[in-house]
């Protein structure tokens, strides 16, 4: 079968395909004039930079690179990753080779041809794992996420599940761990004469663990933690965030029952339980299945009664401020479920498109869809698509014998079940170049074709392999054709009924919607089943900071030039809600596990219009939904305290910004800690003894009420809104609003502010307001926004020009008054108490609206990889458009 030779890849693509897939020299000492490297360029301990290039010259240790992006840096082995494999060529032969090499010695030359044809060209896309570990290592998992049973309920049942999802963690696995099976909160604790501190503070171990992983691992560990509709702590789950730092490194989503649904939409009362401790059995049989207790005859525990509606009402306004916690429509999904009569489904993965029983694990593949249109036709190439399809289950099936199992139970569970999950990237390119609009009626008609079309094909394949080499060992043919699943797609397609029930069926599921955020990017196609995030945005590079398109609207660009995009191009904020929700259940209709996707909102979506969603979504078959409203996190509370405690009445928000007045704060987050340490040592530079006496005055009390002026300046990171507020006629104090509540810049821009005020307060007017200009002014960050005098370098710089105009106002007027001259780049108005006034940096119309692609659904926040502000929310996880950075691949 003949291949298609690739081009070798650019920009980006080169740097995630070189970085994370290609194989890889670990004894740089073996680099050698001709080489390709990717070599260490900025070699900063939580933002290092790669580039790509070619090694021109070698002596001894050191070495110079002619960097493909141009020029040439002089460098040192150890500073070098060495790859062996230069282009997805090389990569395709390793793999096509590496999955053959489990057939039968006489098939697997053909095999290898067939594997090869389906990667040539990224028409299959290897999950992560796969790609970076096939052929290349007998010690690297071939699977991305796993679920482990929920924890027994002791501490060595706990200190054990924590054992297991660090070992998984370190190797670069996401864990899922459903909660329910530990004790409530004040539940009695018969060995130690106590009470437990219920299973969400345990949560939080996990969640704390995973933070841990984070930051001494190679790469981010991912936790979904899950809690079912009947658990005694459910409320506290649900509100468990808008605590701050009791979970932080997870992502939540509650497990409802078709029963807790109806009790909604009925208006009836719904109890909360737990299994009696003290039944003899509790300690060898409780598992976390209120189900399977319950059918042994054993008793419960009832702990409160309350109305399902304020439960779902909770659950919808947490999501609606905050995007969590999701929801997994558990009970649906096990009636969906092929695994449904012998292997429960407890848990999803961290982006919650796999629903894995106790000891699954995901094994995850994307067909390229943006590789099937047929120019020619104007129409899908069915053949070849229904080749490819064929081709990669199989493909899927082999990695199962091909992967090394690090804990006995995943290979014990996995080969009796042998689950498989294809999914796709490229359907918004594709439906783009057919012409058709994401999301509309005609749309729907489209998914459901090709998604029926593609599940037919795999379920016909992974039989024909049965058939072959047998079917998956707790394959019961009858059982199997009673799932949910198999009624709609025998319903559908008679002859996959016939051909399981005749040849049986190699694996228990074959099809999932993953997020692929890093491949998809490397690729240069749409991720998952996502519209595009924008066709228009921005990218730092050593020639500046400019605006790019995505290729295929650079594509129609380039052949209409000056004319706007078509109707067809829809990117996902242009969408409404119900649509993110009609596309999900049209696709899930053919996925036998489920679907990582997120339906983006707008920022003044309401609440009721949430509910209405959710519930649209559980009428239309999806089996979870998440949503984000953009701007959710400016609206969520952050406490201290647990919030069915005690309340204490929240300050005002200029307050809070400066509580470090009189009284020990909370000990900052490590990167607000970075930021002060940043500031204060910027402000130490050159203080000779005249600056010393800015100091020498006593600290100025904050009084009830202050007047200032409210500045609007677009930054790299967004809007930001920059209040100062004055004392004796000078600034006293300055809070900012960048960001979402919640990320690292909002963190970031807090602590400037606290900084700034503290400086503030102290020593004479007059001086101290200058130097903090003279230092904040000019830091660069990762990119600037605008030109010449209205250039903002980062939120310092635009700090510094809040306040220059600020002093210039005062200086000129003899207080905060209205600037009036026409010229000046800012304009600064009178605050009343109860009303801040806000200034905008006043820059050209075009400017604003480009500055405007920016913001979208998720909002930029910074990319722990890169540095850059450009981490969006996109398919239920964060996704970095500047280096492919991904938190769940």
């Amino acid at each position: 079968m003949k291949t298609m030779q690739s081009k070798r890849l650019e920009g980006l693509s080169e740097k995630i395909f070189l970085d994370r897939y290609a194989m890889k020299d670990a004894d740089t000492k073996n680099t050698k004039v001709g080489d390709y490297v990717l070599v260490l360029t900025k070699d900063d301990p939580k933002f290092p930079t790669k580039e790509v290039g070619e090694v021109i010259a070698r002596e001894g240790k050191k070495v110079k690179v002619q960097l493909r992006s141009g020029g040439i840096v002089e460098s040192n082995i150890d500073q070098l990753t060495l790859t062996v494999e230069k282009t997805p060529d090389e990569m395709w032969d390793r793999l096509a080779k590496a999955m053959a090499s489990v057939e039968a010695p006489e098939k697997q030359q053909e095999w290898t041809e067939k594997f090869r044809y389906i990667l040539d060209d990224w028409k299959l896309v290897p999950g992560g794992r796969i790609a970076a570990g096939a052929g290349a290592s007998d010690e690297l998992t071939l699977f991305n996420c796993y679920v482990i049973p929920s924890p027994h309920d002791s501490r060595g049942g706990i200190m054990e599940t924590l054992s297991e999802m660090t070992e998984i963690m370190s190797r670069g696995g996401g864990v899922g761990i459903n909660l329910s099976s530990l004790r409530p909160r004040r539940a009695i604790v018969r060995g130690v004469n106590g009470t437990s501190s219920g299973a969400v503070s345990w949560g939080g171990l996990f969640s704390y663990t995973t933070g841990l992983i984070e930051q001494g691992g190679s790469r981010r560990g991912a936790l979904m933690l899950m809690i079912n509709d009947w658990h005694p702590d459910l409320m506290r789950f649900i509100t468990v965030k808008q605590t701050m730092g009791e979970i932080t490194n997870a992502n939540l989503s509650v497990c409802v029952s078709n029963d807790f649904m109806k009790a909604v939409k009925e208006d009836l009362d719904w109890e909360l339980v737990f299994p009696d401790t003290k039944d003899p059995d509790y300690n060898d049989k409780w598992n976390g299945n209120m189900d399977e207790w319950k059918a042994m005859g054993k008793s419960v525990i009832h702990y409160d009664t309350v109305r399902a509606r304020d439960v779902w009402h909770t659950i919808i306004e947490s999501a609606w401020k905050s995007a969590e916690p999701g929801v997994v429509f558990m009970e649906y999904y096990n009636q969906m479920s092929n695994s449904w009569y012998f292997n429960p489904i407890i848990c999803t993965n961290p982006c919650g498109e796999q629903g894995l029983p106790a000891w699954g694990v995901c094994n995850l593949s994307a067909i390229n869809l943006s590789k099937f249109y047929d120019e020619e036709k104007h129409d899908v190439a069915w053949d070849e698509l229904a080749t490819t399809v064929r081709y990669s289950v199989r493909f899927l099936d082999n990695v199962i014998d091909r992967t090394p199992y690090h804990f006995e139970e995943n290979q014990e569970n996995q080969q009796a079940e042998r689950r498989v999950g294809l999914g796709t990237m490229g359907l918004a390119e594709l439906m783009i170049r057919l012409g058709i609009r994401y999301g509309s009626p005609e749309s729907l008609e489209f998914l459901d074709k090709i998604y029926g079309f593609m599940a037919k094909e795999a379920y016909l394949s992974s039989s024909d392999i049965a058939d072959e080499k047998g079917s998956f060992k707790q394959f019961d043919a009858e059982k199997f054709l009673q799932s949910g699943f198999m009624k709609n797609m025998t319903e559908a397609f008679p002859e996959v009924g016939v051909s399981v029930a005749e040849k049986g069926m190699r694996n228990v599921t074959v099809i999932t919607q993953a997020p692929t955020g890093s491949t998809g990017t490397m690729v240069g196609t749409s991720t998952g089943i996502e519209p595009y995030f924008a066709f228009e945005y921005y990218r730092q590079s050593r020639l500046g900071y400019d605006k790019q398109y995505v290729p295929i609207a650079q594509e129609w660009k380039d052949q209409h030039p000056g004319e706007p995009l078509p109707a067809h191009f829809a990117t996902s904020m242009d969408l409404s809600a119900e649509d993110h929700i009609r596309v999900q259940a049209a696709i899930q209709r053919w996925v036998d596990s489920s679907i990582s996707k997120t339906a983006n909102c707008p920022a003044d979506f309401t609440v009721e219009e949430t509910k209405a969603l959710y519930e649209l979504a559980f009428d239309l078959g999806c089996k979870g939904v998440t949503i984000y409203r953009d701007g959710s996190r400016d609206t969520q509370v952050l406490s201290t305290k647990d919030k069915n405690e005690d309340k204490k009445e929240e300050a005002p928000a200029a307050e809070e910004a400066v509580k470090a007045e009189v009284k020990e704060e909370e000990a900052p987050a490590k990167q607000e800690q970075a930021q002060m340490t940043q500031i204060t040592e910027s402000l130490k530079v050159d203080v000779d003894k005249s600056t010393e006496k800015i100091f020498d005055k006593q600290y100025k009390r904050r009084p009830q009420v202050l007047s200032g002026a409210t500045y609007k300046y677009n930054t790299p990171f967004g809007m930001a809104y920059i209040t100062i507020n004055d004392l004796d006629g000078y600034p006293s104090e300055i809070f900012m609003n960048v960001g979402k509540a919640g990320s690292d810049v909002f963190a970031m821009s807090e602590a400037l502010g606290r900084v700034c005020s503290l400086f503030l307060r102290y020593g004479e007017h007059g001086q101290k307001e200058r130097l903090l200009i003279k230092h904040l002014k000019g830091i660069g960050g990762s990119g600037g926004i605008g030109f010449g005098p209205n250039r903002v370098e980062s939120i310092a710089d635009a700090v510094a020009k809040a306040l220059e105009v600020h002093m210039d106002t005062i200086e000129e007027q003899g207080s905060v008054a209205p600037a009036v001259s026409p010229s000046a780049p800012q304009q600064a108005q009178t605050q009343a108490p109860s009303a801040p006034a806000v200034s905008e940096h006043q820059v050209p119309a075009a400017q604003e609206e480009e500055d405007d692609l920016t913001a979208g659904p998720g909002s930029l926040d910074l990319c722990t990889a890169c540095g850059s502000a450009s981490l969006v929310n996109m398919e239920g996880c964060k996704t970095c458009t500047n280096c492919g950075y991904s938190k769940c691949s």
